[in-house]
């Protein structure tokens, strides 16, 4: 009998963090905080964003999560949304349970939502799991990174990726324009939000 192939999972790239996040015009904010508060910590943000939808996406995911050395996963939408027919969103607790089920040795997550206790009944199998409670706030985001991070060699302040943010906010709208989009959830504009974003944070923040 002919074994199946094992596959390998790719080597971890000790800089990437993936971003599992809520694709809507309302996370704006919160997305510019993400990639601010990543690049302060001198980590590069990767997201679905970066891959365009066809053939083998489901496998494109999987493979950009078995990259990327830590992921984060917000688990804050998990209300209905406001378009006829009005479902919740699976994307963020199915790219979550791709994640543990790949169980990577050198990958580590977390689980942010906005709201204490509502992970406990929105997703029970998590309990016992602390998730990062960041009450839907662009500093709390900031706040909850400095906790999940705490032992990483840069130790970025609330005040340096607020500055970082900052630029990033001021330069929103000419990125929408280069880009010739309307928001920030597509793989151009989330790039040259991060390029700015890095660039930005060695600028600002003191290692």
């Amino acid at each position: 009998m002919t074994r199946p192939s094992v596959r390998k999972p790719p080597d971890a790239e000790p800089e990437a963090v993936f971003l599992n996040i809520p694709y809507d015009d309302r996370f704006e904010n919160l997305l510019l905080a993400y990639i601010s508060g990543i690049c302060a910590f001198g980590f590069a943000p990767r997201a679905t964003l970066e891959i365009p939808f066809g053939k083998r996406r489901l496998e494109r995911i999987r493979t950009l999560i078995e990259s990327s050395q830590y992921s984060i996963h917000d688990m804050s939408r998990v209300q209905l949304d406001r378009t006829p027919p009005r479902t919740p969103r699976f994307n963020m607790p199915f790219e979550l349970g791709l994640t543990l089920g790949i169980n990577h040795p050198d990958h580590a997550w977390i689980v942010c939502e906005s709201k204490a206790h509502r992970i406990k009944k929105s997703l029970s199998d998590l309990d016992g799991t602390d998730a990062y409670i960041h009450n839907g706030t662009v500093r709390g985001v900031f706040r909850e990174l400095c906790n999940a991070f705490v032992r990483n060699r840069r130790q970025p302040t609330v005040v340096e990726m607020m500055r970082i943010y900052r630029v990033l906010r001021s330069n929103f709208k000419s990125v929408l324009r280069a880009a010739g989009q309307k928001n920030a959830f597509n793989a151009r504009v989330f790039r040259d939000l991060c390029v700015l974003a890095s660039a930005a944070a060695e600028r600002i923040v003191r290692v």
